[in-house]
């Protein structure tokens, strides 16, 4: 008589499987029905517009309202990343531009020839912080050429703030209307 099998345990294949399968939906490629994806963004932006220069928004107003040794703190900080940021810059710009430039290259390639929806969503994170990066190093420039005392160099910070917020605000804005139009084209379940 031939011996019976032992009974499988119910439960530890289809365990196994399911802690993977969540595992995989949590690091999901289809990065616009990911959450992670938007808390990524958000985080993004929000660190981009309160350290403008690498300067903090809080420092700058503690500046403006109190003036004293705030406004030397914010001085000394805005000199320190200035001549951190020109140094680096003048030492490899081009290799910094090149790369850039191949990146972004990459990346518009492989989102929208090879419709690689993570490059898309990469594409979405890093283009908008281009433009981001020239207004800074403009400022930079700008704050090393003599706007680097009292209310000018408070100014000249305001308005880097200022716009990018409104850089962040309309890259949001895009990224959500191409996330959602993903989403409806092919659907949350792929």
């Amino acid at each position: 008589m031939p011996q019976a099998a032992p009974l499988a345990r119910p439960g530890r294949a289809s365990g196994r499987s399911g802690r993977l399968r969540t595992i995989f939906e949590l690091i999901d490629m289809r990065s616009f029905a990911s959450l992670w994806f938007w808390i990524v963004l958000v985080v993004q932006w929000s660190v981009a517009s309160h350290w403008v220069l690498g300067v903090p928004h809080g420092l700058l107003t503690r500046a403006r309202r109190l003036g004293g040794q705030a406004q030397r703190d914010l001085e000394d900080m805005a000199r320190i990343k200035v001549n951190r940021l020109l140094y680096t810059v003048h030492a490899s710009g081009l290799w910094i531009a090149g790369g850039t430039a191949f990146l972004l290259t990459v990346l518009i390639l492989l989102g929208f020839v090879y419709r690689v929806e993570f490059a898309q969503a990469l594409l979405c994170l890093l283009l908008p912080m281009v433009p981001v990066g020239l207004l800074s190093l403009r400022t930079a420039h700008r704050i090393a050429d003599g706007e680097h005392r009292g209310e000018a160099l408070q100014t000249r910070l305001i308005r880097l703030h200022m716009a990018v917020q409104g850089i962040g605000m309309v890259a949001i804005l895009a990224t959500s209307f191409w996330g959602m139009y993903r989403i409806m084209q092919f659907g949350v379940l792929g």
